[in-house]
């Protein structure tokens, strides 16, 4: 019997290359240490250690998952012990979330439940900043193959952001040239994400005050800084809405003036 991979489990990047000839030849060599998980008889966890087990000629052991949130423990396996960038954790997290919501829809089932909630919950999650956290929410809400191309490294977080927001499309560059630009816009953005909070901590460290103090000092700047990128977001959504309502309104006024033109016209 084949095992498929459980949606949860795609949305990590597969070990390739020396990485997965390494994990065959330790496989082949000292047998499988850690168990593959199984849930609803898919893998959950360990894709990479089965496809090793199967090259190398190693029967796979397996167990099955028998917790109370699968995201919740595909996230804390995978998550922070792989080489990822802030986007694409973020990406990985705002996947997860959308797909968990997607199975309660009419069943709930608290066996996929896991409390991302908000933006600050999530990135909390993803180590991530509360802004790249909203950029991979946007990116997965309106097209979830690209955020899982965001999660799998294929493309940058900024430049998928760009692509849901449907901005114009630059004058084309050499490949090599675009990637290193995705690699600078994702930088940027995660060290102006330290950059803040560097500077809240030296904030705190420099003030004249205990140790308590100071701890007290660095959850209130943390809270505030939640709310203003909550009230950040309240404010761009009431943007939004004044900004359609505006669109309509001036529709509106050019129905009223054209047929204001033809009752003329019927007039004379």
């Amino acid at each position: 019997m084949t095992y498929e991979l459980h949606p949860l489990c795609t949305l990590f990047p597969r070990v390739t290359g020396a990485e997965f000839d390494a994990l065959v030849q330790d496989i082949r060599a000292n047998g499988l240490r850690q168990p593959i998980v199984l849930h609803n008889d898919m893998i959950l966890d360990g894709g990479n250690r089965y496809r090793a087990c199967l090259q190398a000629g190693v029967q796979p052991h397996f167990e099955h998952y028998e917790g109370e949130s699968i995201v919740a423990f595909v996230l804390s396996a995978n998550l922070h012990r792989r080489h990822l960038s802030a986007g694409q954790q973020a990406a990985i997290v705002a996947s997860a979330q959308d797909w968990a919501t997607a199975q309660t829809v009419g069943r709930p089932n608290s066996a996929t439940l896991h409390d991302f909630s908000t933006a600050e919950k999530r990135a909390a999650e993803s180590g991530a900043s509360v802004r790249t956290q909203k950029m991979a929410d946007k990116v997965a809400k309106a097209s979830p193959d690209l955020a899982k191309k965001v999660a799998h490294g294929e493309i940058s977080l900024p430049k998928a952001v760009a692509q849901v927001e449907n901005k114009p499309a630059k004058v084309a560059a050499p490949e090599h040239v675009d990637h290193e630009l995705d690699e600078a816009m994702s930088t940027i953005v995660e060290l102006a994400d330290e950059n803040e909070k560097l500077r809240d901590r030296l904030a705190v460290e420099v003030m004249d005050a205990s140790e308590e103090e100071k701890i007290e000092a660095a959850q209130t700047i943390a809270d505030l800084r939640a709310q203003i990128k909550t009230l950040e977001a309240e404010l761009d959504a009431v943007k939004s809405s004044r900004d359609g309502y505006q669109r309509q309104n001036a529709e509106l006024l050019k129905q009223v003036q054209m047929q204001q033109r033809q009752l003329k016209k019927l007039g004379a």
